[in-house]
């Protein structure tokens, strides 16, 4: 065990990347990191980071903030869930810690949002908590170093890993040992093909000495992925289009959008030309265009998408269901991707 996690912390100190949130203890700047890199990628994430915390330099400006403005910021990232439950949580900060970040494990495992892992690496970074911070990295160099089959999605998988990562944290400093853990995973123990010729612990490594690095880690469920259809209507006075907001408990909650039908199969163009628009109650139009499908893929959704352009007079009476936008404004709102990929197609915003 010992010589296991030294080996990985010395190759920590060498190859460490120097990342703006290491480079702090402030567990406020530590939450957001966390936040923003579930899903996403170092690379992209780092910029979404970095405006957030010019935006947001302290959890009472993100909590007094308007949602609307938080949900813009984080515009791109994708899970809007991630952001609304930072908002409400930095609220519940405020209200109930006085504006000071909780410093112990349970008190930060209560936030909105923060699941076990969060709060570890939060708990540990932070405060120096012994809290194993476990993700799908040191998953998968705990499944190949040591050769345990269970499936990861399991809840004895999930047990057997959380009891293995609590052993290898005694008597070590907490933040470096996680961070240094999950670094080994997003560089050198990579999901594919891992280069385990300069691998200071292959000499040790179950997976490796068995032929087995590409079966490790495993899991017992495969995600099922819901196939949609979505139809956009871009209805344009010349001036102006209409948006309107998504308030029900779906996909991009709280977020802007173009008017929408949702259509149980894919529909032909013909079928879009000759479909009564329900939005603009009768009133004359003219479909412009029907631009081409475009295929968003989300964790558990495929969505496919079109876009018709409706050209209609500036001084028609329009649902009021629906938000008139000035065509110069429209990037102050925040949309799903997809909605902005049609907005750049058309030159909007």
């Amino acid at each position: 065990m010992y010589s296991f996690s030294n080996k990985i912390h010395k190759w920590y100190e060498q190859n460490k990347r120097d990342l703006p949130w290491r480079n702090t203890k402030n567990p406020y700047f530590i939450w957001i990191s966390e936040i923003i890199l579930q899903q996403t990628r170092i690379a992209q994430g780092t910029n979404y980071y970095l405006r957030f915390i010019k935006n947001f330099p302290t959890v009472s400006d993100l909590a007094n903030a308007h949602e609307d403005e938080v949900l813009k910021l984080w515009q791109g990232l994708g899970y809007y869930s991630r952001a609304r439950n930072l908002h409400a949580a930095a609220k519940t900060i405020v209200s109930l810690y006085k504006s000071k970040f909780p410093d112990t494990y349970n008190n930060i495992l209560g936030l909105k949002g923060i699941g076990p892992y969060t709060a570890a690496a939060v708990a540990s970074i932070a405060f120096n908590l012994p809290y194993p911070a476990v993700d799908g990295n040191i998953y998968r160099v705990l499944s190949r170093y040591f050769g345990i089959d269970t499936p990861i999605d399991s809840s004895e998988g999930k047990k057997q890993f959380q009891e293995l990562a609590e052993e290898l944290i005694l008597n070590q400093p907490p933040g470096m040992h996680n961070q240094a853990l999950m670094e080994f995973g997003a560089l050198q123990c990579t999901p594919k093909s891992p280069d385990c010729s300069f691998c200071p612990i292959s000499e040790g490594c179950y997976a490796f000495l068995n032929n087995k690095i590409e079966q490790l880690p495993t899991k017992s469920k495969k995600t099922k992925q819901r196939v949609r259809f979505f139809y956009y209507y871009l209805i344009d006075d010349g001036i102006h289009i209409y948006i309107n907001r998504r308030t029900t408990n779906d996909i991009w909650k709280n977020l802007y959008e173009l008017p929408l039908l949702e259509q149980e199969k894919e529909a032909e163009d013909k079928e879009l030309i000759q479909k009564t628009i329900p939005f603009i109650n009768g009133i004359p139009y003219n479909i412009k265009l029907i631009s081409a499908a475009k295929k968003h893929i989300l964790s558990h959704q495929i969505i496919y998408s079109k876009l018709i352009h409706v050209e209609v007079n500036s001084d028609i009476n329009i649902s009021r269901q629906l938000i008139r936008v000035n065509k110069k404004d429209i990037s102050k709102f925040a949309v799903p991707r997809l909605v902005e990929q049609f907005f750049e197609d058309f030159n909007l915003g």
